[in-house]
């Protein structure tokens, strides 16, 4: 069952969304080489805390998850595609690092993601999470009432394929709202015209994943959560809460 959210709601919604725009840009900014992984979600966890607000990732287990998050910020490193725990593992020069936050405030969920590159960066690392920045614009611009599921699915495939790069088989964005997942899913792939669609009121986190090889194959860690690339190629994630409203999508978690 899908939620519309009233205007007012999409308001509250944004407020969640602004504290996981200001938790990623403070990890953002404190990632250097030397620092752990533990460092930034300490720094991302000082957010929260600053705000009066709770974190949808700590505790959080699925079913395909053998225990339960253990931290407020997902830290996937080079070839990690999501859902990397923050560990003593510190930061090295030309490090891809893809981290992903989420905050709950007020009752109401915001989910944000981005990748960048510590210290001097490959070219080929820039060119990656760069297509990752263009399918999410792509899908967010697909994101408009009258339009369905597959039209952003489509936007962001597109993009995502054109550079020759894989997408994750099976994963992709979702609804957000009261919780941190909720219908309907919002595949990085597929057919336009196709799928549920796009009213008013709905709120959809929108989270194109990007693999270097080209391969589409990934494989969980050890860890049971870090999920990795198959032929250890990088990959690179960017993700925006969005609502669909009459007047266009509008960014929740703008940073």
């Amino acid at each position: 069952m899908v939620e519309l959210k009233t205007d007012t709601s999409i308001d509250a919604m944004y407020e969640a969304g602004q504290v996981v725009a200001r938790a990623l840009t403070a990890a953002r900014e404190a990632a250097d080489v030397g620092v752990s992984l533990l460092e930034l979600d300490e720094v991302a966890h000082d957010v929260l805390r600053e705000a009066g607000a709770a974190s949808p990732f700590l505790g959080y287990r699925p079913s395909f998850a053998p225990t339960p998050f253990p931290a407020v910020l997902c830290v996937s490193v080079n070839d990690a595609i999501v859902h990397g725990i923050p560990t003593r593992y510190r930061l090295r020069d030309g490090d891809l690092v893809s981290i992903d936050f989420g905050a709950e405030l007020g009752g109401w969920v915001g989910d944000s993601a981005l990748s960048f590159v510590v210290g001097r960066p490959r070219p080929d690392d820039l060119r990656l999470i760069e297509t990752a920045e263009r399918a999410l614009a792509a899908g967010i611009e697909a994101a408009v009432v009258g339009n369905r599921i597959g039209d952003i699915a489509h936007a962001i495939g597109t993009v995502c394929r054109s550079a020759g790069y894989g997408i994750p088989d099976g994963f992709g964005g979702h609804g957000i709202g009261r919780r941190m997942h909720e219908d309907p899913g919002v595949p990085n792939e597929g057919r336009p015209g196709r799928g549920m669609r796009l009213r008013h009121g709905m709120v959809l986190a929108i989270e194109p994943m990007v693999i270097a090889g080209g391969t589409d194959d990934y494989h969980a860690a050890p860890d049971g959560w870090t999920l990795k690339t198959n032929d250890g190629s990088r990959a690179a994630h960017a993700e925006h809460t969005v609502a669909i409203t009459d007047a266009g999508p509008r960014i929740l978690t703008a940073r």
